[in-house]
C-alpha cells in the first residue's frame, strides 16, 4: 500500500468515525434521510473540488470559483426567466462566460506570469460584482422540469430499478477495470498482484451495494419505492471517474503532476507547461460551469449570493481528501472524502444545535488540522 493509498485510508476511518459519533450523539446521523440530504448537498462543492486538486496540483490556485459559480448562475437563470431564452442556449451562454474567465485568468497566469493567488483574488471581487449586475440584484426563477431533477429533491433521482441497474454497471466496470490491468500488467512482464486485485475489486463492489442500499432505503411519505440514487451525486460521481482516469492515465494527467512536482523540469523536459495551465483554468471554469447548473436546479433560481464562500471549502475539501498545497501529489477521489468530511462536520453540528459561529469556527481549524497533518506526512 503506497502513501497515497494510507492516506486515503486514514480519511476513510475519519469520516466513518465522525459519523458514528454524530450518530452516537444524535440518534439520527446514519438514517437513510440524512445520508440523502448529505450527498446532495456534498456534490457542487465535490464537482468543483475535484478541478481544484488537479489546480493545487499543479501548484496554483483559484480564489474566484466561488464568484464565477454565482455569476453563471444567474447568468443562467437570466437568462431563461427575463430573456426568455431556451435551457438549452442559456445553459450554454453560462457555459460561455465560465471558459472566457477560465481562458483569461490562465492567459493571466500562464502567459503574463501573474501569480494566480493574485489573478484569482481580483476574479473573486469582480465576479461578485458581475453577478450582481447581471439580474440587478433579483433572483431569477427557474422552472423547467428537467433542469430541476439535476438538482435532485423530488422527482431528481433514479428509483430503485434505475439505482440497482447503474449500480450493477459500475461494479461491472470496476471489475473489467481490474481485468485489463491485471493484463497490463502480464504485457510489462510484472507479476500482478492477485490478492490486491480481489480486495480493492472486493471493496468496491461492497461499498457500490451499500450506498445504493441506503438510498433506495429513503421513502418519501406518499411514495412506493425509494429514491434511490440522487441525481446531483450521479453528476458528482461522473466528474470524479472522469477526473481520476485522466489524471492517471492520461498524457495530460501526467504533465499536471509533473509541472507540480518540479516546473522547471517540465519544462526542459518538453511539455507544454503554458498551454497544460491554460487547459486547467479552463477545464476548472467547466466543471463551475456544471456546479453552477446543479446549484441552480437545487435552488429552483440563480441568486446573486450563489457560491459566496465556496472557494474555501472548495480549497479545504482538496487539502483534507490529501492533496499538497506544495503541489506535485494528491488525488482527484481524495477529495470525495474531503468534501464529505467537511460537510458531515457541519451536518453533524447542526443536528447538536451547534450555532453557525461555532460550525465556523470549528470547520476553519479541520482546515487547519490538514495542513498540519500533510506538512507532518511530508516530512
Amino acid at each position: 500500500m503506497n502513501a497515497q493509498t494510507q492516506r486515503l485510508a486514514v480519511m476513510a476511518a475519519v469520516l466513518v468515525a465522525i459519523a458514528i459519533g454524530f450518530h452516537v450523539l444524535t440518534g439520527s446521523f446514519l438514517t437513510a434521510e440524512n445520508l440523502y440530504n448529505i450527498a446532495q448537498q456534498t456534490a457542487v462543492v465535490g464537482i468543483v473540488a475535484s478541478g481544484m486538486a488537479l489546480i493545487i496540483v499543479a501548484r496554483q490556485i483559484d480564489l474566484a470559483v466561488g464568484s464565477l459559480l454565482g455569476a453563471v448562475g444567474v447568468l443562467m437563470a437570466w437568462l431563461q426567466y427575463t430573456q426568455g431564452w431556451s435551457v438549452v442556449a442559456s445553459l450554454f451562454a453560462g457555459l460561455g462566460l465560465a471558459l472566457a474567465v477560465g481562458l483569461f485568468q490562465g492567459w493571466l497566469s500562464a502567459v503574463i506570469g501573474i501569480p494566480s493567488f493574485v489573478v484569482t483574488l481580483g476574479g473573486l471581487v469582480s465576479l461578485r460584482g458581475v453577478a450582481f449586475l447581471v439580474a440587478d440584484g433579483k433572483t431569477q426563477p427557474v422552472t423547467e422540469p428537467w433542469l430541476l431533477a439535476l438538482g435532485g429533491g423530488l422527482d431528481g433521482s433514479l428509483g430503485e430499478r434505475g439505482s440497482w441497474l447503474l449500480g450493477a454497471a459500475v461494479i461491472a466496470l470496476i471489475w473489467a477495470w481490474q481485468f485489463v490491468q491485471r493484463r497490463a500488467c502480464l504485457r510489462a512482464g510484472g507479476a500482478p498482484d492477485s490478492r490486491s486485485d480481489l480486495i480493492h475489486g472486493a471493496l468496491g463492489t461492497l461499498a457500490v451495494v451499500v450506498v445504493v442500499a441506503v438510498f433506495n432505503a429513503y421513502r418519501i411519505d406518499g411514495q412506493g419505492e425509494g429514491q434511490g440514487l440522487p441525481l446531483p451525486l450521479v453528476i458528482w460521481a461522473a466528474v470524479v471517474i472522469a477526473l481520476g482516469f485522466m489524471a492517471k492515465h492520461t498524457r495530460f494527467g501526467r504533465y499536471v503532476y509533473a509541472i507540480g512536482g518540479n516546473p522547471d523540469a517540465a519544462r526542459l523536459a518538453g511539455i507544454p507547461v503554458r498551454r497544460v495551465m491554460i487547459q486547467l483554468n479552463l477545464l476548472l471554469a467547466a466543471l463551475v460551469a456544471l456546479a453552477a447548473v446543479v446549484a441552480m436546479a437545487r435552488l429552483n433560481a440563480g441568486t446573486n449570493s450563489m457560491g459566496t464562500g465556496m472557494e474555501l471549502t472548495v480549497i479545504a475539501a482538496a487539502v483534507i481528501g490529501g492533496v499538497s498545497l506544495a503541489g506535485g501529489s494528491g488525488s482527484v477521489a481524495g477529495t470525495v472524502l474531503g468534501a464529505l468530511i467537511i460537510q458531515s462536520i457541519d451536518s453533524g453540528l447542526l443536528l447538536t444545535d451547534v450555532s453557525i459561529g461555532w460550525r465556523m469556527v470549528v470547520l476553519g481549524q479541520v482546515l487547519v488540522a490538514a495542513v498540519v497533518f500533510d506538512r507532518v506526512v511530508q516530512k
